[in-house]
């Protein structure tokens, strides 16, 4: 059964927080990114602006995927991470 668009949101949400708060994470993580950010830019319920930061995440956990040092990717983007954590609260 297909998680609701709020907890998709959250589960967003966890993911960055998580990356944020102990600098580190995993290649499963950005997968999970991944799905969860497809699955809320093809919603119909989701406004363009929100799409635009969605695919700025997604593109963030596609270069972390591919990193040689996914926690070296995670340290540099503290910044937007922060950023994106508050535009998701913002839009929600």
């Amino acid at each position: 059964m297909p998680i609701q668009y709020q907890d998709q949101v959250s589960l967003l949400k966890d993911i960055l927080s998580d990356h944020q708060s102990e600098c580190c994470g995993t290649v499963a993580e950005c997968e999970q990114l991944e799905r969860v950010l497809k699955s809320l830019m093809a919603n119909s319920q989701t406004e363009a602006q929100a799409k635009n930061v969605f695919e700025n995440i997604y593109y963030y956990s596609q270069s972390g995927k591919n990193s040689a040092s996914l926690d070296e990717h995670i340290e540099s983007h503290q910044d937007q991470l922060s950023q994106w954590i508050q535009d998701i609260d913002n839009l929600t």
